[in-house]
């Protein structure tokens, strides 16, 4: 048995040689009975045979007479890949044809937006499966009634909402919309209510701007454009008034649109001040707001001003509130001096609300005329009421004239006895025991009061400090300090405040530790 294999694999060889010459086919079969290997070896190069008869399908006729393809070895498939290199061409497969269009489903949530008169809005959404793609829509409707669905849109819309205008007032339309792609039209989506062709009553409201909801100032010849904007279905009239009469469309300028109204004025006047009313009705409903315009000036002077008395270096005047307060609020004065002989005006008092004031400081041997000014919120007035008489400063008497005094009261101002403040000094704040570190500067504080003024002085350890130049003592409205700069161990001690005047004294102590810092070595912390 050992002796057999060695003609398997020179038979085997040979059918190599053969396989690669397809051309002559005829000898194959002639060499295979030549070279058969004994039955024994049949079996174990069977799988030899099925690889050889697949990769030559053209010599398959021949096959079963020859028994040499039986014995072929394991790697005769290897050998024979250039005949795979030419096999038989397949025809090509015809193209996969398309796959059929498909439509889309049906749009969704189809809503109307807006109606009125003439025309509905609609809106959707788009469909939940697009198929074989999207074109656009087309929106229909159908009077109710007549079963002839009419196309509102000529071209395919891609938008979500579209507006049917042209429509009749009083008619009940159904309406749909379809889809549409390659595939055709899809389902329909159809409103669940007819809609009735007619104007939304919408109550009508003001919105008045917050800066509006107050009064509105204005100067004199300032450009007024008020906008304030309205809502209401259909669309609403809108009217004004002025202190409840009609405007003055030559001075007042009314603009009206769908949603809001402009008051304009292009130069204002005093007259144009006041209370207007805006109405905005829609059917039986209306809406008012009140606007209230104040157009401001400067004011006029003072009606009169008089020149009361005159005494010393003083002068008393009086005035009376301007006639024209410029539409708004007097807010003061302004008082003014004028010498007679310079006849230069210099402001004595300033934002002055009273109506009577005392100018002091006036030289003697002066003549002085005095005039007010009125001010509000815009300004100063443009004039001034002046006094017709002039205060005469006289000058003083010498002291060698006598002047006898006049036979009269003579007042004696009241005695009043002197408190006596007299006290012996008492500490309000006494000294705290205290621990310092050596070679940081320290400090000692208390308080002390006491009428007259208390000495201060500084013991330690009932030793009087003194001028020390170690120690600082200060002593600043009753808070005595004493500063220790960079004690030593031997600073430590009983340190006392003592304080005393001409009516006692009083003292207070604590008790200073001076502390060394201890750095351990590092040996010691290892």
């Amino acid at each position: 048995m050992p002796a057999k294999p060695a003609p398997i694999k020179k038979s085997a060889k040979k059918a190599a040689a053969k396989e690669e010459k397809p051309a002559e086919p005829a000898p194959v079969p002639e060499a295979a009975p030549a070279e058969v290997p004994p039955a024994e070896a049949a079996p174990v190069e069977a799988p030899a045979e099925a690889a050889v008869a697949e990769s030559a399908p053209a010599a398959e006729a021949p096959a079963p007479e020859g028994p040499a393809d039986e014995a072929a070895p394991t790697n005769a498939p290897a050998e024979a890949a250039p005949a795979e290199a030419a096999p038989v061409e397949e025809p090509p497969k015809p193209p996969t044809p398309p796959p059929p269009a498909v439509p889309t489903s049906a749009p969704q949530s189809l809503s109307v937006d807006d109606i009125n008169d003439t025309s509905v809005t609609l809106k959707w959404r788009s469909p939940e499966s697009i198929g074989s793609g999207l074109d656009g829509y087309i929106v229909e409707y159908c009077k109710e009634g007549s079963s002839e669905w009419v196309a509102a849109n000529t071209e395919l819309t891609t938008s979500n909402r579209f507006v049917i205008n042209g429509l009749t007032t009083g008619d009940l339309l159904n309406i749909r919309v379809v889809a549409v792609n390659a595939g055709g039209r899809s389902e329909p989506v159809t409103l669940p209510q007819p809609v009735p062709v007619r104007e939304i009553v919408d109550r009508p409201k003001i919105r008045m701007p917050r800066a509006l909801r107050s009064r509105h100032v204005k100067h004199v010849g300032e450009q007024i454009n008020l906008v304030i904007p309205f809502c209401g279905k259909p669309k609403p009239v809108i009217s004004w008034t002025k202190d409840g009469q009609p405007l003055d469309t030559k001075k007042v300028n009314i603009r009206n649109s769908d949603k809001d109204s402009i008051l304009f004025i292009r130069k204002s006047e005093r007259d144009d001040s006041g209370r207007y009313e805006m109405t905005v009705k829609v059917d039986s409903f209306e809406d008012k707001a009140t606007l209230v315009i104040q157009i401001v000036d400067l004011p006029g002077p003072p009606a009169s001003v008089k020149l009361v008395d005159s005494w010393g270096f003083n002068a008393a005047l009086e005035w009376t509130p301007p006639k024209d307060n410029g539409n708004t609020e007097i807010t003061g004065y302004t008082i003014q001096k004028a010498d007679k002989k310079t006849g230069e005006w210099f402001t004595v008092l300033e934002h002055f609300h009273r109506l009577n004031a005392t100018v002091s400081d006036l030289v003697m041997g002066n003549v002085y005329t005095f005039r007010v000014f009125a001010e509000n919120k815009v300004g100063r007035s443009e004039t001034a009421a002046v006094t017709k008489d002039a205060a005469h400063i006289q000058k003083t008497v010498p002291a060698e004239v006598v002047v006898p005094c006049p036979v009269g009261i003579v007042y004696k101002p009241p005695e009043y006895k002197e408190h006596d403040f007299s006290e012996a000094p008492k500490f309000t704040a006494p000294l705290s025991d205290r621990a310092a570190t050596v070679g940081y500067t320290t400090k000692l504080l208390c308080a002390v009061r006491g009428s007259p003024k208390p000495k201060i002085e500084w013991l330690k350890n009932q030793m009087l400090i003194g001028d020390d130049p170690k120690y600082r003592q200060i002593n600043n409205q009753g808070v005595c300090s004493l500063e220790i700069r960079k004690p030593s161990s031997f600073d430590g001690g009983v340190y006392t405040c003592r304080a005393k005047n001409a009516l006692g004294e009083a003292t207070v102590a604590c008790r200073l530790e001076v502390k060394q810092v201890t750095i351990q070595d590092e040996k010691d912390r290892k």
